[in-house]
């Protein structure tokens, strides 16, 4: 497991979205999340530490220095990337931040995309709401349509969090989002896990009829995760699921 130490990080060659930029709006010490996701990369939640979140105006000064010196290389990212140690979405700034950040791009290196890798739990909040309406790249995880497993594989940190509330915020991006599906399996402490059996991946077709999504990314596990037992789905198994997709009439990108 590992934390992102900066506010930029990278570029990294990014399996879906090509030489990208990060931008971390979470403490570089600890990992902050509305989700405990089994397979993250950067482990399991923890508690604040000794650093606090950047301000609005440390991200930009850090993000447009970056760029600077990415212009000056030749160098350019395809696309400038919220991730980093949790939900950026968290951010209480995260709407000016979006709006700054399109500004640098836009003056620095017009042709790439910012996205935004969000966990799908803040979308009720308005100012997310509008920030995620106004970058490129509006990718939003939706790794199961029921319940139980969502629970089991994401661990959502809000009690209150369903499937059926999920779904009714993603549709009201109108199609302008793009889902973003993590399938694996597993033994875990209760029992086995794998969202891509034949329950799932009904369930999960319907909602994407109902979400509308402009397109749909599908991957596997690819790092260490910090539950041990997890398998990584073989790649023929994602090509069969992204088939049934595309047949239900959706753009899909297997990674």
């Amino acid at each position: 497991m590992f934390l992102f130490n900066n506010i930029i990080f990278g570029p990294v060659k990014s399996r879906r979205l090509g030489v990208s930029l990060g931008v971390n709006l979470l403490p570089v010490d600890a990992k902050i999340c509305s989700f405990d996701c089994i397979y993250c990369e950067c482990g399991f939640n923890t508690t604040m530490k000794e650093s606090p979140l950047p301000t609005r105006e440390q991200v930009y000064a850090t993000l447009e220095a970056r760029l600077q010196q990415m212009v000056a290389a030749d160098d350019l990212p395809d696309v400038i990337t919220f991730a980093g140690n949790g939900e950026p979405t968290l951010h209480p700034q995260f709407e000016g931040i979006i709006d700054d950040t399109i500004v640098l791009r836009d003056r620095y290196c017009p042709g790439a995309k910012v996205s935004v890798l969000s966990n799908s739990t803040r979308m009720h909040k308005p100012t997310v709401f509008r920030a995620l309406l106004k970058v490129d790249n509006n990718i939003l995880k939706f790794d199961s349509a029921l319940d139980k497993t969502v629970q089991r594989l994401d661990r959502p940190v809000g009690k209150q969090f369903t499937v059926k509330w999920q779904i009714e915020q993603l549709k009201k991006f109108e199609g302008n989002l793009i889902i973003q599906t993590m399938f694996l399996r597993g033994k875990l402490a209760d029992g086995i896990i794998d969202n891509t059996t034949e329950n799932e991946i009904e369930a999960w077709l319907e909602a994407l009829k109902i979400i509308r999504p402009k397109q749909v990314m599908i991957y596997s596990i690819d790092r260490e995760t910090p539950t041990k037992g997890l398998e990584k789905v073989p790649l023929e198994t994602l090509k069969q699921i992204a088939d049934k997709a595309r047949k239900a009439g959706f753009e899909v990108m297997v990674a």
